[in-house]
Parts: C-alpha cells; structure tokens; sequence
C-alpha cells in the first residue's frame, strides 16, 4: 500500500512538473508576442485575448504554412486571366500571408479579395501603395494632395484628417495596411523617384507630417509603413530601374536620413519599409543593398533602435534588386537579413524552400520564423482580420470618389498654398479690376481659370500676345505643369521662362506654380512682384488657388523644402482672407 501510494505521488508530482512546465512555456510564449501597432484604448484583457489568439493560430499552422505568412505577392485587375489564376494558385497552394492590391478596377479587385480570403485558412493582410489614396492604384477613385503639398500645411491636424479619409476608403475596399507615409527627407532635387512623394527637406517638419499621416491611418485601424528606410531622399538613380548609392557619412545619416525613422519608432507606427540602397557607411560588403542587409536591418532597425513593429522588404520586383539576384534566392536572403515579410515576391515556393534549407542548415533559427509569424499575425488580429467581412463591391467607384473627397482635399490644398512674396500687395485680387492671364508650360488650365471668373473680369492672353497687354497691367501668369505623375522631376521650360521675364518689364506680374516648388529653383523672381506656390495642377488646387486669390481662404502655408539660397524652407507670407464683396464677372477672349 505504501508503494502504491508512493508510486501514485510520484506519478501526481511528475504530472504536476509536466503541466507547470506546459503552463510556464505558454505564459512565455504569450509575454513574447509583441507589436509596434495597437488599437486605440485597447484593455488589458483584450491584449491577453489576441495574443491566446496568436498561440493558439501558430500552434494550428505547419512549418509551410507558417513559412507562407511572410510572403505578399501582386494582383492586377489589368492584366490577363492567366496572371488571376496564377495568384489564386499561389493563394491556394502556399498559403501566403498577404496580397498587394495594385492597377486598377476597384469592384474586380473587391471580389477577388472576398474570393482569396474565404478559401484562406488565415486571412490575408491587405496592402496598397496609397500615398495619396488609393487612387494611386485606383483611377476612378479621388486624389489626395502628394505629401510634399501636405509638407506646406501648419496645422498638421488636418493631416490627420486627410488620412482618416483614406483609412475610410482603404477599408471600403478591404485594405489593411497603406504603405504610407514616405519619411525620406527630400534633399535633392533632381531625386527621380521621391520628390512629391517626401514631405520636405527638413526633419522636423518630416517627423510632423509623417505623425499626423500615420495617425489617421491607425488610429481607425489601418495599419501604416514608414518608409524607404534608411533614407532615400537624396538618390539619383530609381530603385525601380537600378541600385542607387548613399555614400553619405555616418554622422550626416544619423542627423538626415535615418533621424525621422529613429524618432517615429516608438510611436507606435506599425510597419517599416526597407529600401533598395546601397549605403557604404551602413554595410561593409560592397553592393548590398539595404533591404538584404543583416548590418542595416537586424543590427540597426531592430537591435540599435530596437523596433518591433512589422518589417517589410520594398517590392522585390525592383531592378534594384531583381536585377543582381535570383526570385526566391533574394526572398531567403531577405528573411535572414532580418525582415518580417517579403513584398512583391517573384517565387514563393523557391523562397519557402530556401529559407527552410537555411533553417535545417541551422543559418536562420526557428525562432525567427516564430517571430515573425507571431508578429504577423498579432498585427492582423488587431486590425480585425481574425473575423474577416467580405465587402460590397457595389456603387464602390461613387464610394472612392464624391463630394465628401473634394471638400477635404481642397482644405489641404488651401492650407498649403504658399506665398513667397507679395511686393505690390497684388493679393488678395479687387473683383472692380480687370486682369490679365497668361497661361504657360503645357497642362490644363481651365478649371482655375473658371473660378477666378467667378469674381472678377479677366482678359486672357496667349503667350503669343502678351506685347498687345497695356503697360502698367497686373497679369496673372500660370505655371501649369503636368500632374500625371509624382515621381517626374519639375522644370520650367526655357520659353516661359523667357516669357516672364519679358513681361516684368512693364507690368505688375502674379506668378503662380502649379506644381513643385522645385520650379522656381532656376526662375529669376527678382522682378516678380508676387509669387505663390499651388504645387499641384488639379482642379481641386485650381478651385482652391482661385478662392484664395479672391480672399475667400488665409493663405499661410510655408515652403517645405530648400529651393535655393534666396528661397529657403520655411519660408511663407500670411494672408489673412479678405473682406472686399464679391461682385459680377465676365470673361473676355481676345
């Protein structure tokens, strides 16, 4: 009996251990569940939810599986039939943690979503590059002002207002995460692929908007992604085409590339993006590029500045680096550098089946796939994704783009319009005046042109005519710059240029830009009696610019970026609305 009863101890007490043990590891497991990203006034109990949530998720997964979570690949509504079922075989069959929503029918790519996610066993998190909505992918849906326009705006609340909108849009259309706000700090002019996309040249003013952006996407559950870490502001060469080179000193990165990164990092902003750079100062082997660099990533982002929000490669279709390494080999390579997630992946299966190599290989511990995986699907529990709601893709074009988007967007771009110089007091315009404009350079025009006649008389003048204006006029002169694209590199043409100068001879000249204000960086403004920067040509900055003209709407944004020694950032006259009644117009064509 004794024995027995000893035997029975023996046997509670070993149970007992075994269960601790079990207990003990769960707890551990559970106070490593961490995430840069959380809901707003989110409770105690709902973070001990999710991350049972989480242990409970992982545990359920293979080791394939677990190994498709860190993958998001492209989906195209304008291209073929072929390319739709090849991502639905790479849903399907290696169960990938994500899709990236790029060109261009809404109600398609709404239907297909629903689709991928009801046949996913996690649901996947999804991406759009939505700098300035989703319009960017999206063409039927309604333009946000490119974050340098926003880098004029002083109240940068409204920022934050800008980008609820966008939030609102992402999630009619089942996004989860806007790779957004860019926080490369634009000093170079000539920058081929950031340019409009920075908020300016100035870190502070770049921490600032990059906040306010990345509030109103998070704080109505949409994640964000600071990016091109770490710092693709001063580049000359694309990253879609080649590897561009930093070479920068350490000392210079700390205070410009890197310090809005470093700054925003315990702010809660839930993803970062890695660029494609090389940068000499940062990684010792020759030519590798930053986004498969275990120096920059592991020993900077995660170790220096101990970042624990989601990491994620740039697109891997990039030339960059698509160009220098093989699909999948680059995915590896990027997943030990110490990246969460792999962007654009060419080859998902060869990716797979290379990081598990490396893992047999004892290269990559299987804890980093725990890590990654963990954080992964934490984020996607937060933002809901737990209990995936398929959407409407009705009236879904109505929805992305109505009076609600036009009202917001001229409120950011009557914020930003930025007066450089007022000389002659040219402004606000006196509605009992006749003027005279002079449309120049080669986009539309007409939208500003029916506003301005909404309060005075104008006489329109082609370039060609401008000798036929009398002497001692006040002539309104538009830059009108083609705005198709935020990447192309701003200059004024010799010719209007020339026409400029010409007309300040003799006449009293409002110069307005519509476009960046890169422009005036070679325009003689010495003479010019008054200028002022739209720095974008839309209607919704048209209407905007015009109303300002007649004094309806203060004028105070500043320049966001260094232009040139006389025109430096933060430079700006306030022009307080005006009181002058508006009276009848009429157009004269002559």
């Amino acid at each position: 009996m004794y024995f027995c009863s000893l035997l029975f101890y023996y046997r509670m007490k070993n149970t007992i251990y075994k269960i601790s043990f079990i207990l003990l590891f769960c707890i551990f497991l559970t106070s490593n569940v961490k995430a840069q990203y959380q809901p707003r006034n989110i409770s105690s109990a709902e973070i001990n939810k999710a991350n049972e949530w989480v242990d409970k998720t992982y545990l359920s997964l293979s080791q394939d599986e677990k190994l498709g979570q860190l993958f998001i690949v492209a989906l195209y509504t304008n291209k073929d039939e072929a390319h739709i079922n090849n991502v639905r075989k790479i849903v399907n069959d290696e169960k990938i943690g994500g899709l990236i929503l790029m060109q261009d029918d809404a109600e398609r790519e709404i239907n297909l979503v629903n689709e991928f996610q009801q046949k996913s066993k996690i649901p996947l998190m999804i991406g759009m590059d939505a700098e300035w909505g989703v319009f960017q992918r999206i063409a039927a849906a309604h333009k946000f002002p490119w974050a340098m326009t926003l880098g004029a705006i002083q109240d940068k609340t409204l920022i934050t207002e800008m980008a609820a909108k966008i939030a609102e849009d992402c999630k009619r259309m089942g996004i989860n995460w806007d790779f957004a706000p860019v926080v490369d700090v634009n000093t170079n002019p000539n920058n081929p692929i950031i340019g409009n996309r920075s908020f300016g040249s100035e870190v502070l003013n770049v921490v600032n908007s990059a906040m306010a952006y990345s509030k109103g996407l998070q704080d109505h559950n949409i994640l964000a992604a600071i990016k091109h870490f770490p710092g693709h502001g001063d580049t000359d060469k694309d990253s879609h085409l080649d590897l561009p080179v930093v070479s920068h000193s350490l000392k210079r990165l700390t205070e410009i590339e890197l310090a809005p990164f470093k700054a925003l990092m315990d702010k809660g902003i839930g993803g970062v993006m890695v660029a494609h750079l090389y940068v000499p100062a940062l990684e010792k082997s020759k030519g590798i590029p930053a986004s498969v660099s275990k120096e920059v990533i592991t020993g900077i982002l995660k170790e220096q500045y101990g970042y624990k929000g989601l990491i994620i490669t740039d697109a891997l279709n990039m030339g960059a680096v698509a160009n220098k390494f093989k699909a999948g080999e680059l995915d590896a390579m990027a997943f030990k550098a110490g990246n969460d997630i792999m962007l654009f992946s060419q080859d998902v299966a060869t990716g797979k089946k290379l990081i598990q190599q490396a893992i047999d290989q004892k290269e990559i511990p299987q804890e980093r796939v725990e890590e990654s995986v963990k954080k992964i699907l934490l984020t996607k529990y937060y933002l809901g994704l737990n209990q995936y709601e398929p959407r409407n893709p009705k009236n879904i074009n109505e929805d992305l783009n109505n009076a609600s988007h036009a009202a917001i967007v001229q409120k950011m771009y009557a914020n930003a319009l930025t007066l450089i110089k007022d000389d002659k007091k040219l402004l606000p315009l006196n509605c009992n005046q006749t003027y005279y404009y002079v449309p120049l350079e080669e986009a539309p025009y007409q939208t500003f042109l029916e506003q301005l006649n909404l309060n005075t008389t104008i006489i329109i003048k082609k370039s060609s005519e401008i000798s036929t204006i009398p002497a001692n006029s006040t002539v309104i002169v538009g830059f009108h710059k083609d705005n198709s694209t935020a990447y192309k590199p701003y200059k004024i043409s010799a010719e209007s240029k020339k026409i400029i100068a010409e007309l300040t001879k003799n006449q009293k000249v409002v110069l307005n830009v519509f476009g960046s204000a890169y422009a005036l960086q070679d325009v003689d403004i010495s003479k010019i009696s008054t200028v002022l920067v739209s720095y974008e040509n839309n209607d919704d900055s048209m209407i905007a610019t015009a109303k300002a003209f007649c004094g309806q709407t203060k004028i105070w944004g500043k320049l966001p970026v260094l232009v040139s020694d006389q025109l430096k950032a933060g430079m700006g006259l306030e022009l307080n609305p005006s009181s002058r009644i508006n009276l009848p117009f009429k157009t004269i064509i002559e």
